[in-house]
């Protein structure tokens, strides 16, 4: 299984998306520092996913997600998935 993710910096108000075969190791990783974009952003909260079969599928949508550049359009994403959670956005 792939997933494509959101992540967002509460104490900096970003926000990243990625791919990744698994989403706990992959938020450990950008929470230890070891991604150059990220590290300056730490801690990271892991905030939406979506999952995939192929890793194809899960690139194709990432790049699909960042090409909108748009924090609306994330964010929408956001509430549609965690509607009664506002504290993300």
């Amino acid at each position: 299984m792939w997933y494509v993710y959101i992540l967002k910096s509460e104490l900096f108000g970003r926000y990243y998306i990625g791919y990744t075969g698994n989403l706990d190791n992959r938020l450990r990783w950008h929470n230890s520092g070891k991604s150059r974009w990220t590290k300056r952003f730490i801690p990271w909260e892991m905030v939406y996913a979506e999952s995939y079969e192929r890793k194809t599928e899960a690139i194709k949508r990432e790049k699909q997600m960042k090409a909108f550049k748009s924090r609306i359009y994330i964010e929408n994403m956001i509430m549609k998935m965690n509607p009664g959670n506002m504290k993300h956005i």
